[in-house]
């Protein structure tokens, strides 16, 4: 689980290696992630859009962004939480995913809350220890 908070909005993802979806003979691994948006402030906020970047083991690295988060811009009330799942696929049995969402609050006021790098691991990983 990877955590982090900002202006009082606390973004937590939980990721999952998906054997089934994965053909680690043929390049494909896929992951899950659960992600909660926890509303610790004292008004109303709305998820507008995101933005990840995701970069694989050998370095490369997409951007995506996009209006809300699967298919919804929710409205979150103070001190309750949206919460999603979805998906990464990767060519490489490692990556890691980090980003932000463009929060806008009751006050019209916008305001990025970082996603919390994090990792995404596979069984299939070369581990090395320092």
């Amino acid at each position: 689980m990877y955590r982090a908070l900002t202006r009082g909005i606390q973004v937590t993802v939980t990721p999952e290696f998906r054997p089934e979806r994965s053909e680690p003979d043929e390049g494909q691994f896929f992951w899950t992630y659960h992600v909660e948006v926890l509303n610790l402030t004292g008004e109303r906020v709305q998820l507008r859009a995101r933005y990840w970047r995701i970069t694989d083991e050998n370095g490369r690295t997409q951007e995506v962004r996009g209006a809300g988060v699967v298919g919804e811009q929710p409205v979150i009330e103070p001190g309750a939480a949206f919460e999603y799942m979805s998906g990464c696929p990767l060519t490489t049995p490692t990556g890691i995913m980090v980003g932000h969402y463009l929060m806008i609050s009751e006050r019209n006021e916008s305001f990025q809350a970082e996603i919390p790098a994090f990792s995404l691991d596979s069984p299939f990983a070369n581990r090395t220890v320092n």
